[in-house]
């Protein structure tokens, strides 16, 4: 009989894909690292030849943190029902713990759905940050330190610049984040993170050694200040955004599907061309080809032109003449330049225009902290949010009108505010995954005084309102609009923690193995979302009570991005008139407590592997 337990490995995806490539190097279904290396051995440096550096970057505690990304969760995540807005119906998901745990738990659901991750995570500019140096403390301890400090009121870990591992610890708190959200990205997905000058160089380094050089997009530099500081020669006044791919060959080969709107900023009509508006682009292209290679006449002054060395013209001769008379090819405003080809507003609108990597057009922190002042009744809650602006463009530069959206250090909930204005504005069925850790807000701080306890109660109700005041502005055009949210909380697991058991006595043995698996104090609704993450089933998953039974409460789950359904009773005791009626194909499962069945029933399920025992 299988009990239902976490089977999910953080590495099986990864072992699955290597025993396709190279089935010589597992002996039992297990892997054997000299097979391994023997299979490889053509592609590897000989020994004598082989120095001990190695290119790549590398710090104290970098090995633990590589464990940190191996070792399970422990955890689980629980609903907390009337914290939200519209839950019977939203997709949204809003998460409060700490995010390495919550992304391992999320990754048997979610691996392989997320479209764009978005996160700001804390930059290390000397000040405290509140992650742990011991990732595998348990989720007890975890909550045991509520906001993260200790029985004294101190911060656990604090990470000044004085301190001999200041960018280590860092690097180690990064690492196994950045590591298990690789396979959470779908094959299209895209990573964009800010950050800061202190960790830029180290970061790309480390998210090259994870994601693969060739994954690396680019570095957008946004204005993201516009006030000046005299702290030393220059004032820094931009933040960094580092975009990866999960796969760069499907950008290079869907390259014109991401694009920004083009706003139709320097279109004109200089010389009244009916259809509109247009500016005027190079006729030249970089590369030889013998075909694009011409003079070409300036109607009103006579000059000849011909490409630059290593150019040539955008298209063939014959395609020059149909845009001379189609009125396409222009010489400058005044008629007296080289050749440029004319671009319509409406082209350029339909089809977008490639973003650069200098955002110098868009709002800056103090418009994020701004706007989120006059959200809150002029209360400065939340210090330098992100603006709308810079994660809308984000949106529309990396994400379907159907992504999900994930930002595992979400703050004041900016992702989720850009979100929902998009939807708003282009009818999108994106959904997000708010993910924070509550931290406490400082006690004498305007946070404090407004009635937030920790930045989670800010990001919520930044949702709250933002969506309240979307839909107002929005009006009909809001029907089908998701502005509401789901909030699951990180707590200990409903299983008991297996206890390796290190007596002689047999009895004491066999007792262990008859002991209820499930805490003495489990919910129904906690067991149930437990379950669906572990058979990986999403949050946002649709529950139905099935009404044909009327001696147990069945629930049945399903998702459009699952193929089979869960059948679920929490009920101490299954009527054999339940299982009757219980016609199961053979995707779906039946899942119950195992005293809670009798042992005729329990075979007839079993045979047929249609039950799972809790």
């Amino acid at each position: 009989m299988p009990k239902l337990t976490s089977p999910y490995k953080l590495n099986e995806e990864q072992l699955k894909q290597l025993k396709q490539i190279v089935p010589e190097a597992f002996k039992d279904n297990i892997l054997d690292f000299n097979n391994l290396y023997e299979a490889l051995s053509d592609f590897l440096e000989d020994d004598e030849n082989t120095d001990l550096e190695q290119f790549g970057l590398s710090w104290p505690g970098k090995r633990q943190a590589k464990r940190a990304a191996a070792i399970p969760p422990v955890g689980t995540l629980v609903p907390v029902p009337g914290d939200g807005v519209d839950e019977e119906t939203t997709k949204n998901i809003y998460i409060e713990g700490d995010n390495l745990e919550v992304l391992k738990i999320l990754k048997k659901a979610y691996t392989g759905r997320i479209k764009m991750i978005y996160i700001d995570p804390p930059y290390n500019t000397g000040n405290d940050f509140i992650y742990p140096d011991d990732f595998s403390e348990s989720v007890e301890s975890f909550q045991r330190r509520t906001g993260q400090l200790n029985e004294n009121n101190e911060k656990m870990t604090t990470n000044n610049r004085s301190d001999g591992r200041f960018h280590s610890k860092w690097l180690s708190m990064m690492y196994p984040r950045l590591y298990t959200i690789r396979e959470l990205l779908a094959y299209n997905g895209v990573l964009i993170i800010s950050i800061s000058d202190d960790e830029v160089d180290n970061l790309i380094k480390v998210c090259n050694e994870i994601f693969g050089e060739n994954n690396y997009c680019g570095n957008i530099i946004w204005n993201s200040t516009k006030s000046v500081t005299n702290t030393a020669l220059i004032s820094v006044s931009h933040t960094y955004n580092l975009i990866y791919f999960k796969d760069i060959n499907y950008f290079i080969e869907n390259r014109n599907e991401f694009r920004l709107p083009d706003d139709g900023s320097g279109f004109e009509n200089l010389d009244n061309d009916p259809r509109g508006p247009w500016k005027a682009d190079p006729f030249q292209v970089g590369g030889w080809r013998p075909n694009q290679q011409y003079i070409i006449k300036n109607p009103k002054t006579g000059l000849e032109y011909k490409p630059n060395p290593g150019c040539s013209w955008k298209n063939d001769y014959n395609k020059y003449l149909e845009l001379i008379k189609d009125n396409r090819i222009v010489f400058g405003k005044t008629g007296e330049s080289g050749p440029q080809r004319k671009r319509f507003i409406w082209e350029a609108q339909e089809r977008g225009k490639v973003a650069k990597t200098l955002w110098d057009d868009i709002e800056t922190t103090t418009n994020g902290t701004q706007l989120l002042k006059n959200m809150f009744n002029d209360n400065s809650i939340f210090d330098n949010p992100k603006p709308v602006e810079l994660i809308y463009r984000f949106l529309q530069l990396a994400s379907d009108k159907n992504s999900i959206i994930l930002d595992f250090f979400s703050g004041s909930s900016t992702s989720a505010h850009a979100v929902m204005q998009l939807n708003a504005e282009d009818n999108g069925n994106r959904k997000f995954i708010m993910v924070q850790l509550p931290e406490l807000c400082k006690e004498d701080g305007e946070a404090a005084k407004a009635g937030f306890k920790n930045i989670c109660e800010i990001g919520k109700e930044r949702i709250r309102r933002a969506g309240k005041k979307i839909k107002e502005e929005a009006g009909l055009n809001t029907v089908n609009l998701d502005t509401g949210f789901k909030v699951f909380r990180l707590a200990p697991s409903n299983y008991k923690a297996w206890e390796n058991y290190t007596g002689t006595d047999v009895k004491q043995l066999e007792e262990l193995f008859k002991a209820d698996s499930l805490m003495q104090d489990w919910k129904e609704d906690d067991l149930l979302t437990e379950i669906m993450l572990l058979e990986g089933f999403p949050l946002d998953s649709k529950i139905e009570i099935l009404s044909q039974f009327k001696k147990n409460k069945i629930k049945k789950i399903s998702s459009d991005f699952r193929d089979n359904a869960l059948y679920i009773c929490l009920d101490k005791d299954i009527a054999k008139e339940t299982i009757e009626i219980l016609h199961l194909t053979d995707k779906e499962r039946f899942i119950c407590l195992d005293s809670a069945i009798d042992d005729q029933s329990k075979i007839r399920l079993e045979d047929k592997n249609l039950i799972k025992t809790l």
